[in-house]
C-alpha cells in the first residue's frame, strides 16, 4: 500500500508540474482568432491575431518582429508574414513589450527557427530565462512560456538598429518589471510618421501594492511610467493588444492603407487617464490599511 501511495503521489506531482508550466486553457478566443495582416504605416505591419498584436518592421537589412502572441500564434504569424509577401526567415531581430505568455508564447520557437537575435528590456531578462516562473504575479499561478535566453539587454532610451530603421526602447515598468514601449520613425511616399508602439500600464494584481513582496518598487514604477507616457511625442500609436487601441472599431478587414486611422492621440490619453485612476485607487488600498 505504501508503494502504491508513493507512486500516486509522484504521479500527482508530475501532473501538477506539467500543468503549471503552461499557458491557461481558458484564454479569450480573440487571442487565437485569425486576423488579416495589413500595413499600418510606412514599413510597419500588423501580423498578429485578432487581439494579440505582433508587429513586423521591414528594413533593407532584414526584419524586426515585436511580440509573438501565444504558443499557438506561431502558424498565424508565419502565414501573415507570407500573405504580406515577406519571408519569415528574414526576421533578424526579435523584441517584446512585456514578458507575459500572451506576448511571449511563440518567441522561443521563432528565435530557434529564424536565428534572430533577441533584444529585451534588462528588467525582464530573469522572467524570460525562467519562462515566466519568476514573474511577481503570474508566476504564482504557474502561467508560463518556453524559456528563452536574450542576446542583448537594454535600458531606457537604448537603440535597436537594423538597416534603415532605429527603434528607441522606452522603459515603462509596472505591468512587468521590464515592460517597455518603442518609438521610431517611418515614412511612405507622402509623409514621415513618428510611431509609438505602446505598452499600456494596466494593473494585474488584486491586492495592494505593498503586498507584492517580489516587486517592492511596483508602486513607484507605475507612477514613473504614467508620468513618462504622458510626455511622449508621437504622430500615431498602436499597443500590445488590438483592443487597447480600438483596432476593430477603426478598421475592417480589407480596408485600404490609411495611417490616419492610428493618429488618435485623444484616445491614447483617455486610456492613460483610466489607467492612472486605477493606479490611484490601488494606492488608496494601501492608505486604508495603515
Amino acid at each position: 500500500m505504501k508503494k502504491i501511495a508513493l507512486i500516486l503521489m509522484l504521479a500527482f506531482a508530475f501532473l501538477y508540474k506539467a500543468q503549471v508550466v503552461s499557458e491557461p486553457k481558458n484564454n479569450p478566443e480573440e487571442w487565437s482568432k485569425l486576423y488579416e495582416p495589413f500595413r499600418i504605416a510606412g514599413n510597419l505591419y500588423y501580423v498578429g491575431t485578432y487581439d494579440l498584436a505582433s508587429y513586423l518592421i521591414v528594413t533593407d537589412r532584414g526584419n524586426i518582429l515585436i511580440n509573438t502572441g501565444l504558443a499557438d500564434s506561431l502558424p498565424t504569424i508565419k502565414n501573415n508574414i507570407k500573405k504580406l509577401g515577406f519571408n519569415y526567415k528574414d526576421i533578424k531581430i526579435l523584441t517584446l513589450t512585456q514578458a507575459h505568455f500572451d506576448h511571449m508564447g511563440a518567441m522561443a520557437d521563432i528565435k530557434k527557427e529564424t536565428g534572430a537575435k533577441l533584444y529585451v528590456d534588462a528588467k525582464d531578462a530573469e522572467e524570460l530565462k525562467s519562462g515566466g516562473k519568476t514573474d511577481y504575479e503570474l508566476g504564482k499561478y504557474g502561467v508560463t512560456f518556453k524559456p528563452v535566453k536574450p542576446d542583448y539587454l537594454l535600458k531606457n532610451n537604448d537603440k535597436i538598429k537594423l538597416g534603415n530603421t532605429t527603434l528607441t526602447l522606452l522603459h515603462h515598468p509596472g505591468h512587468t518589471k521590464g515592460s517597455c514601449s518603442f518609438l521610431f520613425e517611418t515614412k511612405d511616399q507622402n509623409k514621415t510618421y513618428k510611431v509609438l508602439i505602446a505598452n499600456l500600464p494596466s494593473i494585474i494584481i488584486d491586492g495592494a501594492f505593498s503586498e507584492v513582496k517580489k516587486y517592492p518598487s511596483i508602486q513607484n514604477d507605475y507612477a514613473e511610467t504614467l508620468k513618462a507616457m504622458k510626455n511622449i511625442n508621437f504622430d500615431l500609436w498602436v499597443a500590445s493588444h488590438a483592443s487597447q487601441f480600438d483596432l476593430h472599431k477603426k478598421r475592417k478587414e480589407g480596408d485600404s492603407y490609411n495611417p490616419q486611422l492610428f493618429m488618435d492621440k485623444e484616445n491614447y490619453f483617455k486610456r492613460l487617464q483610466v489607467l492612472e485612476q486605477d493606479y490611484l485607487d490601488k494606492v488608496k488600498q494601501d492608505s486604508s490599511k495603515k
